[in-house]
């Protein structure tokens, strides 16, 4: 339990990192933003299908293995539960979406343009809000990662989760500065933002925990969630400022990277 407790406050604190980032970075460029948004997209993908999904259909396969039950039997069952599971947490994100605007249709504060109006503060703690809740999915994810009881897995599910809170972080700086809020101001704020963080991954940890029979669905609910952010949030974020290429790239080794880590540790 102390480990996920690390690791919550972890995840969560990635988003402070980010942010004290953005203190010391008022401008960012899109370059290194959409470099460094594309790696994070690449762990996260990796950890979606390699640490979620897959554990999804193992778990699956265990728990619906009855005796004298044929292996087809199991695996299909289980199939089609981590299927479920996969577009239940892909819908939930959407549903999300509906509720609080796209993060890539409102990121794009104007920072020069009446710094101290209410319609520009109001834009950004939109956006903030946005934010803060599309962490809650993956903090769940992180959460639900330790039902599996590979500890090392966990850890890397949680790590390319925090990869992604960094940049995040950064982003929601300078827009609340550039609308008038004072810098204390700004950081608790941040820090709001990945306490939901903290929140999600213990809910995510205390399901899975209650009853192993929904580990399977849980595992690839969480997979989904992040698979949806991926494809619907961060690759279209990164891919709009004319570095394709090298979007691209960092994805691909973001990937790669978990994927040694996942052999190596899981």
């Amino acid at each position: 339990m102390d480990l996920v407790l690390l690791t919550a406050a972890g995840v969560g604190g990635a988003t402070v990192i980010g942010a004290l980032f953005g203190f010391a970075f008022k401008k960012i460029s899109h370059t290194f933003s959409d470099i460094m948004l594309s790696f994070a997209a690449g762990v996260m993908l990796a950890a979606a299908v390699l640490g979620l999904i897959f554990p999804s259909v193992e778990h699956g396969i265990s728990l619906f293995t009855f005796e004298d039950a044929s292996p087809w039997l199991s695996k299909g069952l289980a199939l089609l539960m981590a299927v479920a599971g996969v577009f239940v947490g892909a819908l939930t994100v959407n549903l999300i979406d509906k509720l609080v605007p796209h993060l890539h249709r409102i990121a794009g504060v104007d920072q020069e343009a009446h710094p101290h109006g209410n319609a520009q503060l109001n834009k950004v703690l939109l956006f903030v809000m946005a934010i803060a809740i599309h962490n809650l999915p993956e903090g769940i994810a992180a959460g639900v990662g330790f039902g599996t009881g590979n500890t090392g897995e966990a850890l890397v599910i949680a790590g390319g989760i925090a990869l992604q809170n960094i940049p995040e972080g950064m982003v929601i700086i300078g827009p609340m500065l550039a609308s008038g809020m004072s810098r204390g101001r700004t950081l608790v704020i941040a820090m709001m933002t990945g306490l939901v963080e903290v929140v999600g991954t213990l809910l995510g940890y205390f399901a899975v925990s209650v009853s192993v029979a929904i580990l399977p669905f849980a595992l690839a609910f969480a997979g989904g969630t992040m698979l949806y952010v991926i494809s619907d949030e961060m690759i279209p974020e990164t891919h709009a400022h004319g570095h394709e290429r090298g979007a691209t790239y960092a994805l691909l080794v973001g990937f790669c990277l978990m994927l040694v880590f996942d052999t190596l540790l899981g």
